[in-house]
Parts: structure tokens; C-alpha cells; sequence
């Protein structure tokens, strides 16, 4: 029997993806504020049609991963947006 370790590599880099958006999201909202939330989604239409122009899966599927977590952090943003408000992060002093 062949163990197939693809799913767990997959399942890996997700998990390090979506880690990695983490601190984007809330970086992204301190310098630029909600306002930058197009930019996420630009890169998700420009990673989702990589996605579908690489041959290799497990290639498309990261970046369809990559692709879904930019669209997630457009909602992230408005939501930090609330958390900063609440004073769970800190307000930039700079943006008004």
C-alpha cells in the first residue's frame, strides 16, 4: 500500500496560509484601514485564475487556497475594524 501524503501537505500549507493572513489582516487595517479591502480581493481573482492555469494540482490548489483566504480577509478587515474600535488592537494614530 502507497501512502499518498498530498492531502497532508495541502492540509499543511493551509494551515500556514491561513496563519500567515492573520497578521496581514490586521497590519493591512492599521496602515491603510478598511478602505484597502479591494486589494484583497484583486488578489484573489488574480490567484483564483492562476489556480486555473496551473496544470499541477497541487500547485492550483495552493493557490486556490491562497485565492479564498484573500476574499476571507475582506470580511477579516471590517471585523478587525470592530476589534480595533473595542480596543482589543490598537488604533493607528496617524489615520484619522
Amino acid at each position: 500500500m502507497d501512502l499518498n501524503f498530498w492531502g497532508l501537505a495541502a492540509g499543511l500549507a493551509t494551515f500556514f496560509i491561513i496563519g500567515a493572513f492573520h497578521p496581514i489582516v490586521i497590519k493591512a487595517e492599521y496602515y491603510f484601514g478598511k478602505g484597502c479591502w479591494w486589494v484583497f480581493l484583486l488578489a484573489g481573482i488574480v490567484f483564483a485564475v492562476l489556480s486555473l492555469l496551473v496544470a499541477n494540482t497541487f500547485g492550483a490548489t495552493i493557490l486556490g487556497v491562497i485565492s479564498f483566504s484573500c476574499f476571507w480577509s475582506i470580511l477579516e478587515l471590517f471585523e478587525q475594524e470592530k476589534r480595533v474600535e473595542k480596543g482589543w488592537f490598537p488604533k493607528n494614530p496617524r489615520r484619522k
